[in-house]
């Protein structure tokens, strides 16, 4: 049986060999900021308890629209995930959690469960915003065009605005 003490080592030394931004919270908590592409960045809280550490990432909000079709997208990808699952808060908020024995906490296993969080996260990160929130992205494509606002974050949406499916081509900065 591994203590509290070596576990909450192998986290911080883990972390710190992945160069990945985090601050602990107390004696095996540990708030990681996980870099994105899609979703910016991830925030992801792991906790050492008496038997497991818990892993526990926000993703999105509770979607505006959908919802059906969101949790359904959400049961599906659980079936393919590693170590860690979809589930909602008391509020609807979309989160990944999982747990893990002391005697799996390793570099390695950590690498891997926060490799899936951040694939989940930062992978089904538009498609949760296409499915359960598209009026709100509408409402914010046609807010910025007439203002004269930049398009370019919302270049992923594009077919949104089209009812045939065709795509706007959102001028990059380089049209600029």
């Amino acid at each position: 049986m591994t203590d509290a003490h070596s576990l909450d080592q192998v986290i911080a030394d883990a972390l710190d060999e992945r160069e990945l931004s985090y601050q602990r919270r107390g004696q095996g908590q540990f708030d990681v900021t996980l870099p994105g592409i899609r979703k910016q960045r991830t925030n992801c809280r792991l906790v050492l308890g008496k038997h497991a550490l818990t892993v526990e990432a926000f993703v999105c909000r509770q979607p505006d629209e959908a919802h059906e079709a969101v949790y359904r997208f959400l049961l599906q990808r659980n079936a393919r995930l590693y170590g860690v699952h979809y589930t909602l808060d008391r509020l609807g908020d979309i989160y990944l959690v999982g747990r893990v024995s002391h005697a799996a906490v390793t570099a390695d296993e950590l690498d891997r469960l926060l490799g899936q969080v951040l694939e989940a996260a930062d992978g089904d990160f538009n498609t949760l915003l296409e499915i359960g929130f598209s009026t709100a992205i509408r409402r914010e494509w046609d807010w910025r065009t007439a203002r004269g606002e930049s398009l370019a974050n919302l270049q992923a949406f594009a077919h949104l605005l089209e009812p045939s499916g065709q795509r706007h081509r959102v001028p990059d900065d380089a049209d600029s």
